[in-house]
């Protein structure tokens, strides 16, 4: 028996450029966040790069059929390859990292005896437990290579700045510095339609002895940080939180939090409110 809440909430960007994955005949669920490219670009219909990046994983993983299902990495390898393909369409250079759609992915399949799951990037899935126990089946392998734009955006803090656009243009470099470090040992995982990204791809399995609900995040539902909050701590608040009001609720509780701190000053971020995607299942 399953039970499941979701939610994919716009922040304040012009689109949501996050996706939720529901392919019910495979008890395959995830959530996608897409990112926009340095260099700007439009699809026919006014989308970010982001949208769509987010837009061709989400279609081509609920289109997949249990008789064409060949493994979890089969299918994020394609839904890359897809990417890559459109993004040649359009006309991306896939020599320039600054001109390429990019996604972070979360995915899970439930079977009878194990959840199947991989991941790419920051968005992240975590398991509860019949005794309360939280377990991370997922790294943010964003969070290192963001440490020094958010070091820079603290020091800005510490020394006075009170405006989000100020603080920007000083880790703007830095973030567009990253961009070169997607998918090498150096930097993070990322979807991007290149060949590349399957070599940073984690996958894998555990089982489901006493394995109560899972939880699947992108970052716009991390638990608020002002700084100093420690990541173990972060991770119990948000379970706690989704667990006691539910997605939406907790979503709600979240965006008026950063409604009241809009120049991010309180709870360091690059912008007001990022989008948020998330999936709670329970199991029984």
């Amino acid at each position: 028996m399953i039970e499941m809440d979701w939610i994919s909430l716009q922040g304040t960007g012009e689109w949501n450029e996050d996706a939720i994955i529901l392919n019910e005949e495979l008890k395959l669920y995830g959530v996608v966040d897409g990112a926009t490219s340095l260099v700007p670009y439009r699809g026919e219909g006014n989308e970010t790069g982001g949208r769509l990046a987010s837009q061709i994983i989400k279609q081509y993983a609920e289109s997949v059929t249990a008789a064409e299902f060949k493994g979890m990495e089969a299918l994020l390898r394609e839904a890359n390859f897809r990417l890559g393909q459109e993004m040649e369409r359009c006309g991306i250079n896939p020599q320039s990292k600054d001109e390429l759609w990019t996604a972070g992915a979360a995915l899970i399949r439930i079977t009878d005896a194990f959840i199947e799951f991989i991941q790419v990037g920051d968005c992240m899935i975590y398991a509860i437990y019949e005794d309360g126990a939280i377990r991370s089946i997922t790294r943010d392998h964003v969070a290192a290579i963001d440490h020094e734009s958010k070091r820079i955006w603290l020091n800005g803090i510490e020394e006075g700045v009170r405006s989000k656009d100020q603080l920007w243009e000083t880790v703007k470099p830095v973030i567009a510095a990253n961009k070169q470090k997607m998918n090498t040992p150096e930097g993070y995982s990322v979807l991007n339609g290149m060949a590349e990204a399957e070599r940073f791809f984690e996958y894998g399995r555990i089982n489901r002895i006493r394995l109560q609900s899972l939880l699947l995040v992108s970052d716009g539902l991390f638990y608020p940080d002002e700084g100093e909050t420690a990541e173990e701590d972060a991770v119990k608040s948000l379970v706690r939180q989704v667990s006691q009001r539910g997605l939406s609720r907790y979503a709600e509780w979240l965006l008026q939090l950063e409604r009241e701190d809009a120049e991010c000053i309180r709870y360091p971020r690059f912008k007001v409110s990022d989008d948020k995607t998330g999936i709670y299942i329970r199991l029984r």
